[in-house]
């Protein structure tokens, strides 16, 4: 049932897409994302979100496949920090917090490939990356929200085909103080735009 779900959530995530690359037979294309927990639809982008929790075993995380090939590969994607959006706060002008949000790039193995950070902050409706849609309200539109935006790059040794994304920690600064959240299962990030290159074998 879990390995269904997460069939389903990929073909969602990341449609196909190929696109040759600068050099020789090096391809570009959308990878093939197996996301435990979408968080929606963005209303003015169409991408898809994925959320990113902490979790102490890679096979837990979002897995990324990655296709046959010579040598390296390269996957990318969007990382994003996830708010949560009001309103009535924001035309208050209490609505101010900073994210900073590690996430952790490895092999199934255990193998740490990479640690990438984000560092944003929200004061307003113009900080949020999209709206995004399957919330309970009378707009359909969920309170959490990515924002901020970094584009991550990771190199991928040839023996390795799949690839998991996990979440780290979280620290969140706001007018009335500061929390550091690392317990396993919290989401703290969200990721967006997933893409491998590489050259064909």
């Amino acid at each position: 049932m879990i390995r269904a779900a997460l069939r389903i959530a990929a073909a969602v995530l990341m449609p196909a897409a190929v696109a040759q690359a600068g050099g020789q037979d090096s391809r570009v294309e959308a990878a093939e994302v197996r996301c435990p927990a979408v968080l929606g639809v963005g209303v003015a982008t169409d991408v898809v979100f994925c959320d990113v929790a902490i979790r102490n075993e890679a096979g837990r995380g979002i897995l990324v496949v990655i296709p046959a090939r010579r040598g390296e590969a390269t996957v990318s994607f969007t990382l994003h920090n996830r708010h949560t959006y009001s309103e009535s706060e924001t035309r208050a002008g209490r609505a101010y917090t900073e994210y900073t949000a590690e996430v952790a790039v490895a092999a199934l193995d255990g193998r740490v490939l990479g640690r990438r950070y984000i560092l944003s902050e929200f004061r307003s409706a113009g900080d949020l990356v999209d709206r995004v849609t399957g919330g309970a309200g009378p707009d359909g539109l969920k309170a959490v929200v990515p924002t901020g935006r970094e584009r991550v790059f990771v190199t991928v040794p040839e023996d390795i085909d799949t690839i998991a994304i996990v979440g780290q920690s979280l620290e969140v600064v706001r007018v009335d103080g500061r929390e550091t959240f690392r317990t396993p299962g919290r989401p703290v990030a969200v990721i967006s735009e997933v893409e491998v290159e590489y050259r064909a074998p």
